[in-house]
């Protein structure tokens, strides 16, 4: 896989890729080609070389023997960054530093699949950035980001939508959604708004009150 485009004022998100379930090359292809910083969390290192990936910068806590100045040569000039601090998973640490960098976005893969624990992490995370740094987090079945109390955005009918609380989340109204929510209100692991869909095309519109809510648009 070729390196990365090279992209003037950080106009483009930048790209984490973490190490979870490895997506198919199309989409880190597509990602790739306009991020203009490459970040990669330390376990994943190895497996993004065998895919002839250029990084920017690598970063994590580099415990376990691992030897970062091994890859300085191998990714020539790459920007290491040791984060030690046990109290944050590596890809918060990773969002911090794009925050540091006044870095507006970012897309992230890999960060799904594999151990659950890490999965529910990752995905959950987001919430914490909320006006700090716009996450997407993007495998081979889904796109999830955190709403906006308003969201407005143009939808094939039939298009899956998922409606994941994290916590509780209230004062819920959709509109253009199969199943429409009325000032409702969702709670995780007791009622979410799993495998709803676009009733017809056109703009879908998802407001709420309060809480944090994630959007997950979902393929088979």
């Amino acid at each position: 896989m070729s390196s990365h485009h090279i992209v003037r004022d950080d106009q483009e998100p930048a790209l984490i890729i973490a190490n979870g379930a490895s997506c198919k090359q199309e989409l880190l292809g597509q990602l790739l080609e306009w991020s203009p910083l490459v970040i990669v969390l330390d376990s994943a290192m190895e497996r993004v070389l065998d895919l002839n990936i250029k990084v920017d910068v690598l970063l994590g806590d580099f415990d376990r023997g691992f030897d970062p100045n091994y890859y300085k040569e191998k990714q020539f000039p790459l920007d290491i960054v040791h984060t030690p601090d046990q109290n944050k998973t590596d890809l918060e640490k990773a969002f911090d530093y794009l925050i540091e960098r006044k870095i507006p976005a970012v897309n992230v893969v890999w960060a799904t699949g594999k151990r659950a624990d890490h999965t529910i992490t990752n995905i959950t995370t987001i919430s914490k950035y909320r006006n700090l740094l716009k996450i997407v987090l993007l495998d081979d079945h889904s796109r999830v980001f955190l709403l906006p109390k308003k969201f407005q955005k143009w939808y094939p009918a039939r298009t899956t939508i998922s409606l994941i609380p994290v916590g509780q989340v209230t004062g819920i109204h959709s509109q253009n959604l199969y199943y429409p929510l009325a000032n409702d209100s969702l709670t995780i692991g007791y009622r979410t708004g799993s495998s709803n869909h676009v009733k017809e095309d056109g703009l879908v519109v998802i407001e709420h009150e309060q809480g944090d809510l994630l959007l997950m648009e979902c393929w088979d």
